[in-house]
């Protein structure tokens, strides 16, 4: 087979499919028109998500077998039109979900512990011991909603916390997390999270069904207030009513790895023409914010290449 690789992924894949005889070219400086004018020299590709792989751009794809995704996100691939055509549609999940699991970990800690608001006081002379005084984790109920790879890892680094996990997932006990047979984790209804959680964390695929799952509705279906998590997808979060449910009281604080106003074509914020209620965020101590890199560590770079690269070979052999 012929493969491009245009993410930047580590050595071990190109590795992997040589040395099972594959022919792989690599270029990260593709944009859609100049892949779309060369798809058809190549079996497989293995895209970022910075180009949308859409109807028109498969339709031009005579001789694709396999489109990988080095990392979880499907959103910007037509998977169901691309298999509809014979194309395989792979991810590697698997390759980061402990990044993600234990990232998950830190922003929860940072919410309850106040550990970014305190840092910056110390930082400028201030020692304020009473006003970030924190929360402890054990005896607390979190809520996962999305109970795949990336929830049950979030779950199993809670062993040691003493907390109960009350996991939702849409599949039910299908969901890949209940297969760990984590005992502190309990497999509920939605309406059940809402009821109990004192925390909810959102580990959810960005689809039609998710985008703006967290709006004003979901934020006071809880009995009472909360604190937020999203390691998922921005636009799985409806910033302006999250910033609304903050201002109530409806929520705690929010602590995000993903952002509905980032830009995924390029590095850095428009500080000059933020929305009103993303200001807010930058502004709240009540806010935890990190760079949609939950699931980019060293270690975790490695694993989603090789993952994918065994899916690729796989896929293509059969």
């Amino acid at each position: 087979m012929t493969i491009l690789i245009t993410d930047n992924v580590h050595p071990i894949m190109r590795e992997i499919l040589e040395r099972e005889g594959h022919s792989v070219h690599i270029d990260t400086d593709v944009t859609y028109d100049s892949l779309l004018a060369r798809v058809g020299d190549y079996d497989a590709i293995v895209v970022r998500s910075k180009i949308n792989i859409d109807r028109d751009f498969l339709s031009h794809a005579r001789h694709l077998k396999c489109i990988g995704r080095v990392g979880a996100g499907m959103e910007t691939i037509d998977v169901d039109y691309a298999e509809s055509l014979g194309i395989r549609c792979l991810n590697s999940p698997e390759g980061n979900r402990d990044a993600v699991g234990e990232h998950a970990l830190g922003l929860l800690l940072a919410l309850f512990d106040k550990i970014a608001a305190a840092d910056m006081e110390v930082r400028k002379g201030l020692w304020r011991r009473e006003a970030n005084r924190g929360l402890e984790v054990k005896g607390k109920k979190i809520g996962i909603i999305g109970f795949g790879n990336m929830g049950g890892a979030f779950a199993k680094r809670l062993a040691g916390f003493e907390c109960e996990v009350l996991a939702y997932d849409i599949l039910g006990e299908k969901a890949s997390g209940f297969g760990l047979a984590l005992p502190y984790v309990r497999n509920v209804s939605l309406e059940m999270l809402w009821r109990e959680s004192d925390v909810v964390s959102l580990h959810v695929p960005l689809t039609d069904t998710t985008h703006y799952l967290a709006n004003e509705a979901f934020f006071h279906a809880f009995a009472k207030p909360v604190f937020l998590i999203n390691t998922s997808r921005g636009a799985v979060v409806n910033t302006a009513q999250l910033v609304s449910a903050m201002e109530q009281g409806k929520v705690l604080g929010a602590a995000l790895d993903v952002l509905e106003y980032e830009n995924m074509s390029k590095d850095g914020l428009d500080l000059e023409n933020l929305p009103a209620d993303f200001r807010y965020l930058l502004q709240s101590p009540r806010a935890v914010l990190t760079p949609h890199v939950a699931g980019w560590t060293v270690e975790s770079k490695y694993k989603l290449a090789a993952v994918l690269a065994d899916k690729m070979i796989c896929s293509m052999s059969n």
